[in-house]
């Protein structure tokens, strides 16, 4: 028995596992995911694995029958799309929270002062987001994008037979839809923890997402 091609499949389901922790995909799973579950945090992850499969599947299948190599100009310009994505959804977060009249409060207790969140929202009139599936397939069909030319190279130099290096594809999809179900499930954990009557801490947990969103954008830009 060839024990390479199994070896190989092997390492692709482990390297799509792992790719799935990449701090640009952590920041954009979180500034879309709904937290009042983690259940329904995880199925963003799902989906965003789903999109980012569908991506490399047909820039691989495209690469291998033809083939030709993904241009650096068109990589980077993936890149760039994923950045300002990134900053956009980080923008969104924090429309959001302004939206529910979110802001900081400064009190004084003798001669001490505390920083306070604070809104004039109730936890009768609480925004409930729906957990955007589509949103988070779209994330992931274009980050699938920007990394579909580091792939696919690899695809190239290490795999000779296109039903193999398909194979591959799926089984690397499979390791990211699994790894940021994880990922997500992990990211939701602090806003479970913390009970629902505290919601400036809560909101605070938001207002982190967006300025990671944003700050993790402008690097992939610089």
């Amino acid at each position: 028995m060839n024990f390479i091609p199994i070896s190989l499949l092997g390492l692709g389901f482990l390297s799509g596992l792992r790719h799935a922790f990449d701090i640009d995909h952590i920041a954009a799973v979180s500034a879309v995911s709904n937290h009042s579950s983690i259940r329904k945090s995880s199925l963003p992850g799902l989906f965003w694995g789903f999109g980012h499969t569908i991506s490399l599947f047909i820039a691989g299948l495209i690469v291998l029958l033809l083939k030709i190599t993904i241009p650096e100009k068109l990589a980077v310009f993936f890149e760039s799309v994923v950045a300002v994505m990134l900053i956009v959804l980080g923008i969104n977060v924090l429309l959001a929270i302004r939206k529910e009249k979110i802001h900081f409060h400064i009190h004084r207790h003798g001669d001490i002062e505390h920083i306070h969140l604070h809104s004039h929202k109730s936890a009768s009139h609480h925004l409930h987001r729906h957990t955007p599936f589509k949103k988070s397939l779209i994330i992931g069909l274009v980050h699938g994008l920007a990394g579909s030319a580091a792939l696919t190279l690899l695809i190239l130099a290490s795999i000779p037979s296109t039903v193999l290096g398909l194979a591959y594809i799926l089984l690397f999809g499979t390791g990211s839809m699994l790894g940021m179900i994880l990922a997500s499930a992990i990211i939701s954990l602090p806003f479970r923890l913390i009970p629902n009557k505290l919601h400036n801490a809560q909101k605070l947990l938001r207002l982190s997402t967006g300025l990671i969103s944003i700050t993790v954008g402008l690097a992939i830009m610089l």
